[in-house]
């Protein structure tokens, strides 16, 4: 209810969830214009205005995730983002709450890899009032000890609950495989050990290092002014800090990260299924193969048996999935960091005597992109993308979702118009082109989970992938 203030803690992992975009906003007649300043500190400032809006939201985007943190402090982005609600010098927790409940407003947080994110949603009487405490939560945080010690719990429930959640534990794994011994490695919430025994230091230190003007990006969409935004902007943050070293958004700063071709195997026979997440090392956001693999991704799409048109939907593999009953679901992704990703499939099976031919039957389809892929399943897979895509943009929250990661990640914002242009030139050709770049014959990470014992070895499988091609 839009009475209620809503402190929900929400767990992105693109992986699941491919975002759009990157690229650069310009002016359409038909289409709002998304306006761009920056302040003299670095701080980006970004709207959308919709005039005839009577809500909008507002947030700041931050360049800075649990890819931000050590080994030894690995959770923290997460645990801030809990701590943010607990008070702040001018504001006690129960009068924070009680505020935004007057407002009618919802706040709301979410950490994911690369990005922390704070916003509200509020009429637009209001936006002074949430960009006020929106600035008072990322600037004024108490990190009180007592507060501190009851998060740990609660994140350690939160941690219990992800760890029933098949889907979520097979993709952490998947990126602890991929990008074994490196930050994009490790899990949003951090191990045990480390949600044990953060410190407040720990927690200021994040701030003090990451929560940098040059790394945010103040968004409004909805009934906002570009120009009243930008001086609420000046009011409330001009005082945060400058990186030592400021690195325009959309440029790594960071060491790049390395693929690396592994499994995780984690059998557990009073699991009913397998659960499999294959992999090859996908595109950053910027990449100018960022549309044509997206495409890619489209063409396998998602399909699951207890749908009543499982077995008429568009994509050959799951034609051949359905008439062979080799799973009862899969989803492909295709998934973008910096300066890396993630492109592959998650498949989910209770045939376990048939999971070779599951996994064969999945790579022999990626290996036909390299080679024969049809202009009807390339061109029906543009319009589900652009669907999928545009029709994501609905409402305030999404729009200002959109507009922030893309600054934060790129440093530009592409329009739907871009989008739906850039979708539009994908052919027949590139996908051929990006396929035999990124999965002829290339190294894969394998992650399972559950009653794997028929499943190949990590060689075989790679082995069979090689030898699709001759």
């Amino acid at each position: 209810m839009l009475s209620r203030v809503v402190l929900s803690r929400v767990l992105k992992n693109a992986a699941r969830h491919p975002r759009a975009l990157r690229g650069f906003a310009t002016a359409h007649p038909a289409s709002p214009f998304t306006e761009v300043s920056t302040l003299s500190n670095g701080l980006t400032v970004a709207t959308e205005a919709q005039p005839h809006a009577q809500t909008a939201t507002v947030g700041v985007w931050i360049d800075a995730g649990s890819r931000a943190e050590t080994d030894k402090t690995s959770g923290t982005a997460h645990f801030l983002e809990h701590m943010a609600f607990k008070g702040t010098q001018r504001r006690s927790q129960h009068g924070l709450e009680l505020e935004v409940e007057n407002l009618g407003a919802h706040l709301n947080a979410y950490t994911s890899r690369e990005q922390t994110v704070y916003y509200a949603k509020s009429f637009k009487k209001d936006i002074p009032a949430a960009v006020d405490i929106i600035s008072d939560i990322l600037q004024n945080s108490k990190l009180e000890l007592p507060a501190i010690e009851r998060e740990r719990d609660v994140i350690l429930r939160e941690q219990q609950e992800v760890d029933k959640q098949l889907e979520e534990v097979v993709f952490d794994h998947l990126h602890s495989v991929a990008f074994q011994g490196q930050a994009l490695g490790r899990t949003i919430l951090g191990p045990k050990e480390n949600i044990l025994s953060i410190k407040r230091d720990d927690l200021a230190s994040y701030i003090q290092t990451n929560y940098t003007a040059d790394r945010m990006v103040l968004v409004g969409t909805g009934g906002v002014s570009h120009n009243e935004l930008v001086e609420l902007a000046k009011k409330h943050f001009s005082a945060l800090p400058v990186s030592a070293n400021p690195i325009p958004l959309g440029r790594l700063s960071h060491p790049k990260t390395t693929f690396v071709g592994s499994e995780v195997r984690i059998r557990d026979d009073s699991i009913p299924t397998a659960n499999i997440a294959i992999a090859v090392e996908g595109v950053g956001w910027s990449s100018p193969d960022y549309f044509p693999m997206m495409v890619m991704q489209s063409i396998f799409g998602n399909w699951d048996r207890s749908l009543g048109s499982a077995s008429l939907t568009s994509s050959r593999l799951s034609h051949i999935v359905s008439q062979h009953n080799l799973a009862n679901s899969f989803m492909s992704f295709s998934t973008s960091y910096s300066d890396t990703g993630l492109w592959g499939i998650y498949l989910v099976s209770e045939n376990l005597m048939n999971l070779d031919d599951l996994a064969h039957f999945t790579l022999k389809e990626w290996t036909r992109m390299s080679i024969a892929p049809t202009s009807v399943e390339v061109e029906r897979a543009k319009s589900q993308l652009k669907a999928g895509l545009l029709l994501g943009l609905d409402g305030t929250t999404a729009i200002a979702e959109d507009i922030g990661r893309q600054l934060v990640t790129s440093g530009r914002r592409f329009t739907p118009q871009q989008i739906e242009q850039a979708v539009d030139a994908v052919t027949v050709g590139e996908i051929k082109r990006v396929a035999q770049k990124y999965l002829w014959d290339k190294d894969i990470a394998i992650a399972a989970v559950g009653s794997i014992e028929g499943l190949l070895d990590y060689n075989r499988i790679r082995a069979d992938m090689s030898s699709m091609l001759y």
